[in-house]
C-alpha cells in the first residue's frame, strides 16, 4: 500500500510571545483530499497554527511542510501559493461589490484575466449579487465571499478559521455545503478550525485535537465514531458476573465500577437478564446513551463536567 500523502503536515511546532507559549511542539498530518477538523477551545492555539503557515508568523522552533516543502525552504512561498485562507474575519473590501472584491484578489495574485470570476461567484452562490456592496451582504454571504476569495488562485488546500461563528442555521448550511462541494468535485483539502463540533461531525473525514498548544490526539471520523458509538448503560448487582456473561456471548463492554458497565452492542434485553439472574445477577437499570463529539473531547482534555 502506498504511503499517504499529506498536503500539510507541522512537526514539534512552538510559538512564544514573550511569557506565552501559543503553540507548545504541535504535531499535525493533513491527509491530502481530507476534511481535517481542527478541533479546540478558543486560546487552545488554532489561530497561531493559522498564522504559521500562511506565513503571517514564524514558528519559535520546529518545522512545517505544505505539499511536501518545508517552511525553511525557498520553495515555500510556491507551495503556499497552493494554499487559501480565511482567517478570523474574510479579508474582503467592504465598499465593493462581490465581482471586484475577486477582481482585486486576482490582480494581487498576478492572475492576467477575469476569466474564472463568473464560475467562482456561481460556486458560492454570489452570482446574482450585482451592485450591491459587501458591507450590505448578511454575514453568511461574507464569509462565502471570503471562501471566494481564498479560492482565487485555484488551490489544492484551503483553511478556514471558524467558518460558521455566528453565522445563523441557514448560513451554516450554506457553508457546509459549499465546503462539501469544493472537497468532492474539485478535490480540494480543506482543514477547518472550530469548536463547534456537532457541525464539524457533518463535515470532517480527520480530526486533530488540540488544547494548549498541544495535538492531543489525531484520528479519522470512523475511529472518532467508534470511539463516540452508541452504547447501552447497564446497572447490575454484580458487575463480575455480568462480564462473564457478555464473554460468553461475545459483546464489547466496558466496566466502571462493581455496579456499572457500559455495552457496545445491540442487546436482546431478555435474553441477557435471563442468564444474569440464572448466576445470581440482577439488572437495575439499562440505558441507551450516544457519547457527543463534545463529551468525547472532555474527556480527551479534561474539563468540567464529563
Amino acid at each position: 500500500m502506498a504511503g499517504i500523502e499529506y498536503s500539510l503536515r507541522t512537526k514539534g511546532l512552538i510559538k512564544r510571545y514573550r511569557n506565552f507559549t501559543a503553540l507548545d511542539g504541535l504535531t499535525m498530518n493533513v491527509p491530502k483530499g481530507s476534511i481535517y477538523g481542527f478541533v479546540g477551545r478558543n486560546g487552545a492555539g488554532k489561530t497561531t497554527l493559522i498564522r504559521l503557515i500562511t506565513g503571517l508568523q514564524r514558528p519559535t522552533e520546529g518545522e512545517f511542510e505544505i505539499y511536501g516543502i518545508k517552511n525553511t525552504d525557498r520553495e515555500i512561498s510556491k507551495s503556499r501559493r497552493r494554499m487559501g485562507a480565511v482567517v478570523e474575519t474574510p479579508a474582503i473590501y467592504l465598499e465593493m461589490t462581490a465581482r471586484d472584491n475577486l477582481k482585486q484578489q486576482y490582480r494581487m495574485l498576478g492572475i492576467p484575466d477575469f476569466n474564472g470570476i463568473d464560475e467562482l461567484l456561481a460556486l458560492v452562490g454570489l452570482s446574482d449579487t450585482g451592485k450591491k456592496k459587501a458591507k450590505n451582504f448578511s454575514l453568511g454571504m461574507k464569509q462565502r465571499l471570503g471562501i471566494a476569495v481564498s479560492l482565487c488562485g485555484d488551490p489544492d488546500l484551503i483553511v478556514l478559521d471558524e467558518p460558521i461563528n455566528g453565522l445563523d442555521p441557514q448560513g451554516i448550511i450554506e457553508i457546509r455545503e459549499l465546503i462539501l462541494k469544493l472537497n468532492h468535485e474539485r478535490n480540494i483539502t480543506v482543514v477547518i478550525s472550530s469548536h463547534i463540533l456537532d457541525e464539524l461531525s457533518k463535515l470532517a473525514t480527520h480530526y486533530g485535537f488540540i488544547d494548549h498548544g498541544r495535538m492531543i490526539r489525531e484520528m479519522s471520523a470512523e475511529e472518532l465514531d467508534s470511539a463516540c458509538r452508541k452504547c447501552v448503560r447497564m446497572s447490575v448487582t454484580d458487575t463480575g458476573v455480568l462480564s462473564r456473561v457478555l464473554d460468553d456471548m461475545e459483546i464489547d463492554y466496558k466496566i466502571l465500577d462493581d455496579k456499572t458497565a457500559d455495552v457496545f452492542a445491540k442487546i436482546n434485553f431478555s435474553q441477557i437478564a435471563g442468564k444474569l439472574s440464572q448466576q445470581g445477577c440482577e439488572v437495575i437499570s439499562m440505558n441507551e446513551k450516544d457519547e457527543s463529539l463534545e463529551s468525547f473531547y472532555i474527556s480527551l482534555v479534561g474539563g468540567d463536567g464529563q
